[in-house]
C-alpha cells in the first residue's frame, strides 16, 4: 500500500482485527454483486468504500423512477441507464482506486459459473427465487462463499454460505426448491421501505469484509430483522442432508 491507500483505509487498518495484512487481503480481493439494486447498491457503494480491491457488478436492468426511492447508487440522472453502469460511476465516484467491471446481461449458466468461480466472495442481491437458486448452485460448484440478503415490506434477511465449511448448508437447504413462483413476494407488488434495503445490505457488505479480510466470525444461521419492531431474531439452519444441491457434495 502507498501513503494515499495508508490513509484511505486508516480507520479500518487500525482496528486489531483487520490491520494492515487484513486491508491488503481487501485489496486483493475480488466480490461478485449479483443485483445492483436497493441490496446491490449499498453492498457496492461500502465495498468500494472498504477498499476491495476489484468489483464485478451485475444488472441487466434499467434505472426506473420507482427505483430511486431505495436503490442509492442511482440518481434521477440515471433514468433509463443501466444500474450496473450507474452503480459502477457511484462506487467509483467514491473509490477510482477500485477495479470495477460490469455485467449487463442475465448471468446465467456458464457465464454465471466463470463469474462466480473467478470471485473471493458472491453477494446475492437478486429479488427473485430462480436467481437465488442458480447463484446458489454455482457458488457451491465452485467453493465460494455466498451472503444472500433479502428485504420486503418491513422484514429483511440475511445469511452466509460457506461451502468450505462441512457443515454449513446452502440456500436450498433454507428454502427447498418448491416450484413456488418468483413474484410470490415482490417490491413492485407488495413494496418495501427505503432504509431497509440499505440495513440489508450493508449487512451482507460486513459479512463480506470478514470473509475476506480475515475478522471476526462469518455470520452462522439466518438473521431476520423486522422493521416495524426494530427486533432482530437469529435461528440455526442445519445442512439437510435431502439437499437436492449441496447433497450431492456427500456422493461425488
Amino acid at each position: 500500500m502507498n501513503d494515499e491507500e495508508l490513509l484511505r483505509y486508516s480507520r479500518q487498518i487500525m482496528l486489531e482485527q483487520v490491520d494492515i495484512a487484513g486491508q491488503q487481503r481487501l485489496l486483493d480481493g475480488h466480490a461478485l454483486v449479483v443485483g445492483a439494486g436497493g441490496l446491490g447498491s449499498p453492498v457496492a457503494l461500502y465495498l468500494a468504500a472498504a477498499g476491495f480491491g476489484r468489483l464485478t457488478i451485475a444488472d441487466a436492468d434499467v434505472v426506473e423512477l420507482s427505483n430511486l426511492q431505495r436503490q442509492i447508487a442511482h440518481g434521477t440522472d440515471d433514468l433509463g441507464r443501466l444500474k450496473a453502469e450507474s452503480a459502477r460511476q457511484a462506487a467509483l465516484g467514491l473509490n477510482p482506486g477500485c477495479r470495477i467491471e460490469t455485467v449487463t446481461a442475465h448471468l446465467e449458466g456458464e457465464a454465471l459459473a466463470t463469474a462466480v468461480a473467478t470471485a473471493d466472495v458472491v453477494l446475492d442481491c437478486t429479488d427473485r427465487f430462480s436467481s437465488r437458486y442458480a447463484v446458489n448452485a454455482a457458488c457451491r460448484e465452485a467453493g465460494v462463499p455466498l451472503v444472500s440478503g433479502a428485504a420486503i415490506r418491513f422484514s429483511g434477511q440475511l445469511a452466509v454460505f460457506e461451502p468450505r465449511d462441512a457443515e454449513s448448508p446452502c440456500y436450498a437447504c433454507l428454502y427447498p426448491p418448491d416450484g413456488a413462483g418468483d413474484e410470490v413476494l415482490s417490491c413492485a407488488e407488495s413494496g418495501v421501505v427505503a432504509p431497509l434495503v440499505g440495513l440489508i445490505g450493508s449487512f451482507q457488505a460486513l459479512e463480506a469484509i470478514k470473509l475476506v479480510s480475515g475478522a471476526g466470525r462469518v455470520h452462522q444461521g439466518l438473521s431476520t430483522f423486522d422493521g416495524l419492531t426494530g427486533r432482530w431474531r437469529h435461528f440455526r439452519v442445519p445442512r439437510d442432508p435431502g439437499c437436492p444441491v449441496c447433497a450431492r457434495d456427500e456422493t461425488a
